[in-house]
């Protein structure tokens, strides 16, 4: 049985890689008992919405990370060149170098997005938005910004998809410096 949690923050991580492991649905309240250490009575005391308010308190711990690490530096470092390869070291870090799904693009693909369907949306939307102000501020016109911006996203999220689909997260990690490659062509340094 794993450590039993004091507190609501202390069983985030815990959902959440539940979550990323065998999906939302699959993720039974017997299987979340027995890695948090608590009983159904204690999880719903935390969560009394259940299941689906783990999952958005996941997404809210989510959203906050990637506000802070990657769309607000995004939005406001002068620098456009270190704002994307910022964003490029924040999310080799959070998806530990292809070893870990990113849990909103796994709930887009699922059975239950449109439980999470502007969650999903807004997510993705603030980083498109996010990378294109960065990309446009490097002097990339606006159309082509928007562009590049999709292309590094779907590259990001294709890349984790494959390094699981293959268990090999070098797949990512060469994806990610053939990124920064092409970025740094790309990119003007200030």
């Amino acid at each position: 049985m794993a450590k039993r949690a004091a507190e609501r923050a202390d069983l985030l991580p815990i959902l959440a890689e539940l979550f990323r492991e065998y999906g939302f649905e699959a993720a039974s309240l017997a299987l979340i008992g027995e890695r948090t250490g608590l009983g159904k009575g204690s999880l719903y005391h935390f969560f009394p919405g259940g299941k689906e308010e783990m999952a958005n308190a996941v997404l809210d711990e989510i959203d906050g990370w990637f506000e802070r690490e990657v769309f607000k530096p995004l939005r406001e470092e002068a620098d456009p060149q270190r704002a994307v390869g910022g964003m490029l070291t924040a999310v080799d870090a959070y998806f530990r170098s292809g070893r870990r799904v990113c849990l909103v693009g796994a709930l887009a693909l699922a059975e239950t997005r449109s439980r999470f369907a502007e969650r999903i949306r807004t997510y993705f939307a603030d980083w498109n938005v996010a990378l294109t102000g960065a990309l446009q501020r490097a002097g990339h016109g606006a159309v082509a910004a928007a562009a590049l911006s999709e292309e590094i996203l779907a590259l990001i999220q294709g890349g984790l998809v494959l390094a699981r689909a293959l268990d090999d997260p070098a797949v990512f990690e060469r994806l990610l410096a053939g990124l920064r490659v092409r970025l740094g062509q790309l990119l003007p340094t200030s």
